[in-house]
């Protein structure tokens, strides 16, 4: 199906198969540590075009990758493909720009995505790649790499912000999106495509994660990728140090105000070197220290009373500056989870009271379990069928491991399991699998298929129809206090609203609130 041919790049030296000269064909520059992918009708002359250019001229050989079944349509694709998955492989170091990729559709397309898989294990049979196809799906570096293909939505944020950048007619770019909707995938496209600008070459531009798990992800994935470096991701305090161009801040949600934080100290004096009160809060600090701020949103993942819930976040968009120097901009295309935006749709109708009819949906695997065993059974099976499969929960039992790692911190019907024994990185730890993740451990991740559990701090009043919490079994003391019931109410709904919506092939619920199970028996399959 597909023919690998090897040529001596270095000396010009090729083979004389006619289609090298006159058909649509792939190709991987490399010099043992990085590598080059591209395609063209016309691998020769591309060749001697090449060898003229100077970055290119670090490579000694070159493989074609030929097949009788390709066309233009095909060899883009799979270029684009390939840039992905040889980033996330790791065996090179990738030296393409990520501009131009792009998710488009062409006839017998579903066909020759099928087909790419026998072209992965070619390259592997070849050692020109290392890992499995599913190794890297499951990988952060592929999650999160800028050389996503973007769909519609996220292809034309990109360019309008882009757009917008370059005039220089914005200091402030707002992108709200739901969970899944691919709001890191597009800063971090964003990042790579302005590193490569010649005309950016000399300007300051951080990347902004505020949650520690994250951000350490995070400078692991700009290690990995050519023009982009760990040092360039930062935390809020890293901000105040010194003024940037630009600044894109993943997860602006996260940011906290000067509210139930543990680093109160180190907060005050932030704002005291930028020449400000506590009344300010972490986006101040981004705002005040940079030129142009692209900030990534959602107001539904406001989990705690120090977030920036989206009144305070409209207001710091509408202060201070001319209203005619703020861009906003939508991602509508759920791309996470398979059930796609009718399954979120759904889950807010969950946690807001008002189900009307019955989830269903042949793409997306959603259950309620009655028997936890049941529960834990199936999270053990999923792991070992597809990998990254945990449980998850609200804060609704004390983290008495904390302290002693011989406890356990939950138990249900006998079970006993333990909270995170971290929370950097904690989805892909060894012990992951035989513990329980909280909010901090798990937003921003993705998982194949996330088991969550709703404790007792959420329930359902059947009389009056609605969902309630009980503020007493919601032990993040940090995450209630200061907050009234109604505030409480939301965080914690958000909360479960977030763990909802990590899973990318399914989602199973296990309810501890008897009248909440009863009531979403009436909506959601049961197991």
């Amino acid at each position: 199906m597909f023919k690998i041919i090897t040529g001596d790049f270095k000396n010009s030296k090729y083979s004389d198969e006619e289609y090298l000269d006159n058909w649509p064909m792939l190709y991987i520059l490399e010099n043992g540590k990085q590598a080059y992918v591209g395609e063209s009708t016309h691998a020769k002359t591309r060749m001697t075009q090449h060898a003229t250019n100077e970055e290119k001229r670090i490579f000694d050989k070159v493989h074609f990758i030929y097949s009788k079944m390709f066309n233009q349509s095909v060899t883009f694709d799979y270029e684009s493909k390939l840039i992905q998955y040889v980033v996330a492989d790791e065996l090179y170091e990738v030296m393409n720009k990520n501009n131009g990729i792009a998710d488009k559709q062409y006839y017998r397309k579903k066909e020759y995505d099928e087909m790419f898989a026998s072209l992965w294990r070619k390259l592997q049979k070849e050692k020109l790649v290392k890992h499995s196809l599913e190794e890297i799906e499951n990988s952060d570096l592929f999650k999160y790499s800028p050389y996503k293909e973007l769909n519609d939505s996220q292809r034309k944020s990109v360019e309008e912000i882009l757009s917008k950048i370059k005039e220089g007619s914005v200091n402030r770019v707002v992108v709200n999106g739901m969970p899944g909707s691919g709001k890191t995938i597009v800063a971090v496209y964003l990042m790579k495509y302005l590193s490569d600008l010649d005309e950016y070459a000399n300007k300051s531009i951080g990347f902004v994660v505020p949650q520690i798990s994250l951000r350490k992800t995070m400078k692991r994935i700009f290690k990995s990728i050519y023009g982009l470096s760990p040092s360039q991701v930062l935390s809020p305090s890293d901000v105040t140090k010194k003024h940037y161009d630009i600044l894109l801040v993943d997860e602006a949600h996260r940011l906290h105000q000067y509210k139930n934080i543990s680093y109160m100290g180190t907060f005050k004096d932030n704002c005291k070197k930028l020449g400000l009160t506590t009344d300010a809060d972490e986006l101040d600090w981004i705002i005040k220290q940079s030129d142009c701020t692209v900030l990534f949103y959602d107001s539904m993942q406001v989990v705690g009373p120090s977030g920036i819930d989206f009144e305070r976040f409209d207001k710091k968009m509408e202060d201070a500056f001319n209203k005619r120097t703020i861009a906003y901009f939508s991602l509508l295309t759920q791309m996470r989870v398979l059930g796609g935006n009718g399954y979120v749709e759904f889950i807010k109708d969950v946690l807001s009271g008002r189900c009307k009819e019955k989830y269903f949906s042949e793409k997306y695997d959603f259950k309620l379990y009655k028997d936890f065993r049941e529960f834990e059974k199936d999270l053990y099976k999923k792991e070992s069928e597809c990998g990254l499969s945990r449980m998850v929960a609200g804060y609704a039992w004390p983290w008495i491991s904390k302290k002693d790692q011989s406890l356990k911190d939950i138990e249900i019907q006998g079970i006993k399991r333990m909270w995170n024994h971290c929370t950097e990185g904690w989805v892909h730890t060894e012990e992951a699998i035989d513990e329980v993740g909280c909010i901090h451990s798990i937003q921003g991740y993705d998982l194949n298929y996330a088991f969550v559990i709703l404790g007792r701090d959420i329930g359902y009043d059947k009389e009056n129809g609605k969902i309630i919490i009980r503020p007493d079994q919601y032990f993040d003391s940090n995450g209630k206090k200061t907050a009234t019931y109604e505030e409480l109410l939301e965080y914690i709904k958000n909360i479960y609203y977030v763990l909802m919506t990590r899973g990318i092939k399914g989602t199973y619920l296990y309810v501890c609130d008897e009248d909440l199970r009863n009531y979403l028996s009436e909506y959601i399959e049961i197991k």
